[in-house]
């Protein structure tokens, strides 16, 4: 179900402020139209139209609801209040804790009238609660500067000594911190790295929550968490991923950020309600290189390069865990390049890094941006080179395939487990356009071993 964004303050308050001659009747809906059409506040939306400022807004709310106005720019807070509002619930209700005296916690709010945030402060943090009014913007950069030092996984360090490492020693410690499951968290990286395994899997079953690792097909057990930690730990890796922890009902996307050895490292992490209880997929992606790195070979790296620059259509193809992201991602470096002018723009349920010089788009289906809304305006954006990382229905397939015919390159990822494998699926009759299309085909047998065909030697090997 779509989560709808709103004010209550504002909501209440908004015909007040055609009484107060700050806004024309007509344009207080017309700005309810747009919040909802950008699934923004009421007031964030006369501010991005330009109708009233921040400044003016926030004082007509403190004169009419007779709470004070703080300004957060150059606020310190008391970092020991921080433990009466989690970084979940302070994101959600845009809230934060400024200070306590005796037994009342005063609090920064966006939306003062939100009673439903109020009481879920009052309910964790056992105490009274003082509201005051800031800004919307001023708040979460405050959540961002306070929370996020304490919601980080750290570094992981590799070397020899840790060829034999066992998390599960991280989780018999006699750790009692605030952070040791950040710490347990770490530990399981820890040791995928070092197995070079890029998914984990943690599934509820009779012992707790089993963690498991996948490589090579084959799924690893990897220890359990005891039951008695299993909430807590789902909890952090939540918060980690910047995940909602209060919601186990529908799934969730998010991404965990770390680094091994000085190296940032990004992993995805997908939720799933089951009737055991959630299941968490982690999936862990190498940093983008150079793509000269990869593609070894001057006549291959050229193909790859004379494709980018042409229309047609650019494959990836490879097994599951084969390094089709990696290898796609250095493309897109390659394609950004400044020497190339080109508009390089990506459609991705999740964008694994930030590429310099590349308009990356994330889909969201909480607020009805999918793959078939994107596909209807991104032309309006006018790429040039468009990378779809996976198209689910035939419509969309042959919608972007006729791109093609509009002078755009399109880089799309086509799983095959091997060359047998990848003749037969192309074998389809569905297929014919595309092979038509393609100007590149690379295939990935092992990181060491990647195969890059132009269309003429294609249309050959795949007969």
């Amino acid at each position: 179900m779509d989560t709808v964004v709103t004010n209550k303050t504002l909501e209440k308050l908004k015909y007040d402020l055609v009484r107060a001659n700050l806004v024309p009747y007509e344009i207080i809906e017309q700005a309810q139209e747009l919040a909802n059409a950008q699934n923004i506040n009421i007031g964030q939306a006369l501010i991005n139209s330009g109708i009233l400022t921040e400044e003016t807004l926030l004082k007509f709310l403190e004169a009419k609801l007779h709470i004070p106005y703080v300004d957060l720019n150059d606020y310190t807070l008391d970092k020991n209040c921080l433990k009466y509002i989690n970084f979940s619930d302070a994101k959600r209700y845009k809230i934060i804790p400024l200070f306590k005296i005796e037994n009342t916690l005063t609090v920064a709010m966006a939306d003062p009238l939100d009673l439903f945030a109020i009481d879920k402060v009052l309910e964790t943090a056992e105490c009274s609660i003082e509201p005051v009014i800031s800004s919307e913007s001023a708040i979460l950069k405050k959540i961002d500067e306070y929370y996020k030092t304490d919601i980080t996984v750290g570094e992981i360090f590799t070397n020899l000594e840790n060829v034999d490492f066992d998390w599960t020693e991280e989780l018999h410690s006699d750790d009692l911190s605030d952070n040791h499951m950040q710490k347990i968290v770490r530990a399981i990286l820890k040791q995928a790295i070092l197995e070079l395994v890029h998914e984990v899997i943690f599934q509820y079953g009779e012992e707790g929550l089993e963690v498991k690792f996948k490589k090579n097909g084959a799924i690893l057990n990897r220890g359990n968490i005891p039951q008695v930690l299993t909430a807590s730990f789902i909890a952090k890796l939540k918060l980690l991923a910047e995940l909602d922890p209060s919601v186990s009902e529908v799934p969730q996307l998010g991404k965990l950020p770390f680094k091994v050895d000085d190296i940032p490292i990004i992993s995805s992490i997908s939720t799933f309600p089951t009737i055991m209880g959630e299941r968490i997929f982690l999936k862990i992606y190498k940093p983008p290189t150079e793509l000269a790195r990869i593609i070894k070979n001057d006549i291959n790296l050229n193909i790859i390069k004379n494709a980018l620059d042409k229309p047609g259509i650019i494959l990836v193809c490879g097994s599951p865990l084969s390094g089709k992201t990696h290898v796609i991602y250095s493309i897109l470096l390659e394609a950004a390049k400044k020497d190339r002018a080109k508009n390089v723009m990506t459609i991705e349920s999740l964008s694994k890094y930030e590429l310099e010089g590349v308009n990356m788009c994330e889909l969201n289906e909480n607020i009805g941006f999918n793959m078939d809304k994107a596909a209807r305006f991104i032309e309006f954006q006018s790429p040039d080179i468009i990378y779809l990382e996976s198209i689910k229905t035939k419509e969309t397939f042959d919608y972007f395939s006729n791109l093609v015919f509009d002078n755009k390159t399109i880089i799309m990822e086509f799983l095959a487990n091997n060359m047998e494998d990848l003749r037969n699926k192309l074998a389809f009759s569905d297929f014919e356009t595309l092979k038509s299309l393609i100007s590149c085909m690379i295939y990935i047998h092992s990181q060491d071993s990647i195969e890059v065909f132009d269309n003429s030697i294609m249309q050959k090997y795949l007969v």
